[in-house]
């Protein structure tokens, strides 16, 4: 085994009061790449504030505020964090589970052509900038 030295040995870190882990699993086996950046952001933030147990209290306008995240996007979140079963929530309290054998990965569909004006942000821009007149760049 290599021995390293740390950079800054007057700064290694130590377990003082509670701890908070993620498996390295989580990155070597697929979990990070799995997950948005939303996703990650909270699955990250439940981590950190669970107790030994995996479970945390927090309500959805403290988290919303703390990952500065709007309620939509918390949802989306909290919902694919649940589908890909790396979190449990009874709509009160979240539990942060043991990582599944393997992990989810979500299928995202493209947008269909009609769906592109309504939901694709460049499309909508365009279609503003054609309505006010505006020249594309």
């Amino acid at each position: 085994m290599i021995e390293r030295t740390p950079l800054c040995p007057q700064r290694v870190r130590k377990i003082t009061g509670s701890f908070a882990f993620i498996e390295h699993r989580f990155i070597r086996n697929g979990f990070f790449t799995s997950l948005t950046h939303h996703e990650l952001l909270l699955y990250v933030f439940l981590v950190l504030v669970g107790d030994r147990n995996g479970l945390s209290y927090y309500s959805y306008d403290k988290i919303c505020t703390v990952l500065r995240m709007c309620v939509d996007d918390y949802i989306l979140a909290r919902d694919a964090l649940i589908k890909k079963d790396l979190i449990a929530f009874d709509g009160h309290f979240f539990q942060v589970l043991s990582l599944p054998k393997t992990p989810v990965i979500s299928i995202r569909k493209s947008l269909k052509p009609e769906e592109m004006a309504q939901k694709d942000p460049a499309t909508v821009q365009l279609v503003i900038r054609e309505s006010l007149g505006i020249k594309h760049d």
